[in-house]
C-alpha cells in the first residue's frame, strides 16, 4: 500500500510542480502587464502635454515625450503604434514588453510578450471664457489676448475633425451683453438683479461689450466672437468692473439650466471657466469726478453700471477692499466650484495684495498650491499662460 502512495505521488509530482511553477510564472506576467500599463498610461498623460505643440503629430514631440516617459518607467518596453485617438486632440499609443519565464521554459515557452494601450488628450470639455473688455484692455492686452484665445481655440477644435469640446465666451465690464435674448428679455445688458439695463444710450451697450457666446464647438462662430472683442474706452460710462458678472453668466453658460442650455449635465463632461481680468472690481466711480457717482447725481452716466443700474440703486456697493463687489465676486466663484466647475483664473497687469489675495480664493487650485492661478505682468505672458493651461486640460487619460 505504502508502495502504491509512492508511486502516485512520485508519478504526479512533476505535474504538481509544473502547476506551481505555471502559476509563478502567471503570476510574474500578471505582475509585467499591470507594470506595463501604468507606464503606458504615463507616457499617454506626458505625451498628451506635447499636444499643444505637435498637434498633428508631425514633429515628433509627441512621440519623443511618450517614449521617454515608457522607457523611464518600463526601460524593456518598446512602442509598437503611436497616432491620433479617436478625440479631435488625442493619442493612443500601444507598447510591449517581453517577459522571460523560468518554469514554463521547460515547456518550450522561453518568454511571453505582454501589451498595453492608452488614450490621453483632450475630450469632453466644455470652457467658458470670462474675459475683461474694459477699456484699459484697450489695444495691445486685448490684441494678444484674442491671439491666445485662438491658439487654444485652434487645439481644441481642428476645423478638419469634429469635436466633442465646447467654448463659449462671456466678455464683461461693469456688466454683460446679452444679445440673444436668451433670457426671455429683449437683447442688452444686465443688471445685477438680472433686469434689463435701460439707462443711458444703448450704443453703450452695443458697442462696448461684445455679446456672450454660448457653448458652441462650431469654429467659425467661436472666432467670430472672439474678433468682436476690442475693450473700446471711449464708451467710458460703460467702464467699472464687475467681476461677479462675468462669473455668474460664465456658470449659467456652462451649466444646462436657463437661459442656457447648451452645456451638458453634470458629470457628463469637464466643466472649466477660464477667468482673466486686469484689474480689482471697481464701480466706475473710485477716485473719478464726484459729478459722476450715481447716488448723488442721478443723471450720472455710471447709472450705466450693473450694479447702479438698477432701481433703486444699490447704495451699498463701493470699491472697497472686501466691498459689497468683492464678496460678490468670491461668492459667484464659491457658486460655480458648487456647480462642478473648475476656476482658472489669470490676472493681468498690476493688482494690490487683496486683490489677488481675493483672485487666488477664487482659482480652482489643490490645497497648499495656487496650480490654478496666474500673474501676467505683461501683454507678452497672456500666451505663455494659455499654453499653461491648455497642456492641463489636455493631461488626461481618454477611456
Amino acid at each position: 500500500m505504502r508502495g502504491q502512495v509512492l508511486l502516485t505521488v512520485a508519478l504526479a509530482l512533476p505535474v504538481l510542480l509544473g502547476m506551481a511553477g505555471m502559476a509563478v510564472d502567471m503570476g510574474r506576467l500578471y505582475v509585467a502587464k499591470a507594470r506595463l500599463q501604468a507606464a503606458v498610461d504615463a507616457a499617454a498623460l506626458a505625451g498628451s502635454r506635447r499636444l499643444m505643440d505637435d498637434p498633428d503629430l508631425e514633429r515628433g514631440l509627441v512621440a519623443d515625450a511618450a517614449a521617454e516617459y515608457l522607457h523611464r518607467n518600463y526601460p524593456e518596453a518598446y512602442l509598437v503604434d503611436l497616432s491620433t485617438g479617436q478625440e479631435a486632440r488625442s493619442i493612443h499609443i500601444t507598447a510591449r514588453a517581453e517577459v522571460p519565464l523560468t518554469f514554463m521554459a521547460a515547456l518550450g515557452f522561453e518568454s511571453r510578450v505582454v501589451e498595453a494601450s492608452a488614450s490621453a488628450g483632450f475630450d469632453h470639455l466644455e470652457i467658458a471664457l470670462v474675459i475683461d473688455n474694459t477699456g484699459s484692455m484697450e489695444g495691445e492686452p486685448i490684441e494678444t489676448t484674442k491671439q491666445a484665445i485662438d491658439k487654444l481655440v485652434n487645439l481644441l477644435i481642428p476645423e478638419e475633425r469634429s469635436s466633442s469640446i465646447k467654448v463659449g465666451l462671456v466678455p464683461f465690464r461693469g456688466k454683460v451683453h446679452v444679445g440673444d435674448g436668451a433670457d426671455g428679455l429683449p437683447p442688452g445688458c444686465r443688471n445685477a438683479d438680472g433686469t434689463l439695463n435701460t439707462a443711458g444710450p444703448a450704443e453703450n451697450c452695443f458697442e462696448a461689450i461684445p455679446p456672450i457666446l454660448p457653448l458652441s464647438n462650431d469654429k467659425a462662430r467661436i472666432d467670430a466672437a472672439v474678433a468682436k472683442m476690442t475693450a473700446p474706452r471711449e464708451f467710458w460710462a460703460s467702464s467699472g468692473t464687475i467681476i461677479a458678472e462675468g462669473v455668474k453668466w460664465g456658470r449659467y453658460v456652462l451649466t444646462p439650466d436657463p437661459p442656457y442650455s447648451q452645456a451638458s449635465p453634470p458629470g457628463m463632461a469637464r466643466k472649466v471657466m477660464i477667468l482673466l481680468t486686469d484689474g480689482d472690481n471697481e464701480d466706475g466711480t473710485c477716485g473719478g469726478d464726484p459729478q459722476y457717482n450715481p447716488l448723488t447725481h442721478p443723471n450720472s452716466p455710471f447709472n450705466w453700471n450693473a450694479y447702479f443700474g438698477q432701481n433703486p440703486p444699490v447704495k451699498t456697493c463701493n470699491c472697497d477692499d472686501y466691498g459689497c463687489l468683492d464678496q460678490a465676486m468670491v461668492r459667484e466663484a464659491q457658486l460655480a466650484k458648487e456647480a462642478g466647475i473648475e476656476i482658472f483664473v489669470v490676472r493681468f497687469g498690476d493688482s494690490d495684495a487683496v486683490d489677488i489675495e481675493l483672485l487666488k480664493k477664487m482659482a480652482s487650485s489643490t490645497p497648499g498650491t495656487d496650480d490654478h492661478y496666474f500673474d501676467a505682468p505683461t501683454p507678452e505672458d497672456m500666451e505663455v499662460i494659455f499654453h499653461r493651461i491648455a497642456r492641463r486640460l489636455g493631461v488626461r487619460l481618454i477611456s
